[in-house]
């Protein structure tokens, strides 16, 4: 009955309202606030404000969301460790990648629904401060990340691979014919990126800036998918991680680059919340990621696509 109750007011804290919250849990509005005032009885204290209608959470009812977090994210972790003795791991793997990432996740996940065929995945595409957030509030059970640049706190790490820069440009451009180019030659192209909302331009920009060089985009966005449409049409060039090698794969239209001067490269791993004993999904990919060697893989997979 306690884990029920706090499973309604993590909700209810969630929704903000009480209707919406019942209909997470799979209840009566009368069966979830009946439930919250056997909480605050449990308790000694008012954890929700009525006025009848939700209006928000007394600072002791948000202190008791944020241990209750914690306490239903130990429960699952609970119950499926031990469900591993009675046939293997299950559930569901929440995980946290940022959009620099999203080539090379597939890589990670496949090794793991290999050994854990009963374990179905969620990839969440992210910013790394969204990935901090979920990981705090217990929302996810791991991300992939920057690890040297604007770290996370309060996480393990594990190393998968190091990301590289690409030039993509037309193969009617004036590079069309390069066997790599200068950053100083990159930063004067008409060039579509990221916004700077998104970490991966932030590390771009940085790397532009330790040059003397500022990257000016006449397009920006917050999605790959729009980099590559407007790269596609032939009329932007623009700067990505070498791993997207093999999504434009077989795109005759378009010439993959080197950029030199300097080779730059950042960190890409694996994170979960630093805590003990680490939950059984978090715990099973961080063992396999410091298993296997990601970077060998994708480097092949981008030389064999350029």
């Amino acid at each position: 009955m306690f884990i029920r109750q706090m499973t309604y007011l993590v909700a209810l804290a969630r929704e903000k309202h009480f209707g919406r919250a019942a209909d997470v849990c799979n209840v009566t509005q009368p069966t979830l606030s009946s439930g919250l005032k056997a909480l605050e009885r449990e308790l000694d204290m008012r954890l929700v404000i009525r006025e009848p209608r939700f209006m928000g959470l007394t600072p002791e009812g948000e202190r008791v969301v944020e241990w209750a977090g914690q306490i239903l994210a130990d429960y699952e972790s609970l119950k499926q460790d031990v469900e591993v003795f009675r046939g293997g791991l299950r559930g569901t793997l929440r995980l946290g990648v940022i959009p620099a990432a999203m080539p090379a996740v597939g890589r990670l996940i496949a090794p793991f629904s290999n050994k854990f065929p009963q374990v179905s995945v969620d990839v969440q595409s992210m910013t790394s401060a969204e990935i901090q957030r979920g990981l705090d509030r217990f929302e996810l059970d791991a991300g992939l990340t920057y690890l040297e640049n604007e770290p996370l706190s309060r996480v393990r790490k594990a190393a998968l691979y190091r990301e590289r820069y690409l030039f993509v440009t037309s193969r009617d451009g004036p590079w069309a014919n390069a066997s790599s180019i200068t950053w100083a030659e990159a930063t004067g192209a008409n060039l579509c990126l990221l916004n700077e909302s998104m970490q991966n331009r932030r590390v771009l920009n940085n790397l532009a800036g330790s040059l003397g060089f500022d990257l000016s985009p006449t397009v920006t966005t917050n999605s790959y998918l729009a980099v590559c449409s407007h790269v596609g049409s032939g009329a932007w060039s623009s700067i990505v991680p070498h791993t997207f090698a093999y999504i434009f794969a077989g795109c005759e239209d378009l010439v993959l680059i080197d950029l030199v001067d300097p080779v730059h490269s950042q960190t890409i791993g694996l994170v979960a919340s630093d805590r003990d004993p680490l939950p059984p999904l978090a715990r099973a990919l961080m063992k396999l990621a410091m298993r296997i060697n990601l970077e060998v893989t994708l480097d092949n997979k981008a030389l064999a696509a350029a």
